[in-house]
């Protein structure tokens, strides 16, 4: 008898422990990014700004929103488009009105013409990007 108490305990922890992993891989979410990775290409974002040439500010901007929104969603936020997986995440950032007016500035640049943006403006729109970022563990 103490033998079936045995393998009927070990076939329901081996399934609870296929319960779990599934839950865990349906929310398609990492608890941990790849942080070298995410720090590789914010540092190659940051290097691509040229003081002077406003289409390196555009692209800069363009690109640390897109890394943001990769982290989201390897970090699982739930949400179908940025917006929704920002919301989600609102908890996470230590300034929420920082990483939305970055955003908000991104879409900006990529829906509106001939939108300016400064030197000094782009400075402290990829610093509200690096702190959503950091803020996630992404970097």
């Amino acid at each position: 008898m103490d033998g079936v108490l045995i393998i009927v305990f070990a076939i329901v922890l081996v399934l609870g422990g296929i319960f779990l992993a599934v839950i865990s891989v349906s929310k398609g979410g990492k608890k941990y990014l790849d942080v070298e990775k995410y720090r590789v290409k914010w540092l190659a974002i940051e290097q691509s700004i040229q003081e002077g040439q406003e289409a390196t500010y555009h692209l800069a901007l363009m690109n640390a929103d897109k890394l943001l929104d990769q982290a989201l969603k390897e970090r699982g936020f739930s949400g179908n488009t940025m917006g929704e997986r920002m919301k989600s995440a609102q908890k996470a950032w230590s300034n929420a009105n920082q990483v939305w007016t970055a955003h908000k500035l991104r879409n900006q640049i990529a829906h509106e013409y001939e939108v300016r943006v400064s030197y000094d403006m782009t400075k402290r729109t990829l610093a509200a990007f690096k702190q959503a970022l950091k803020d996630v563990r992404a970097i």
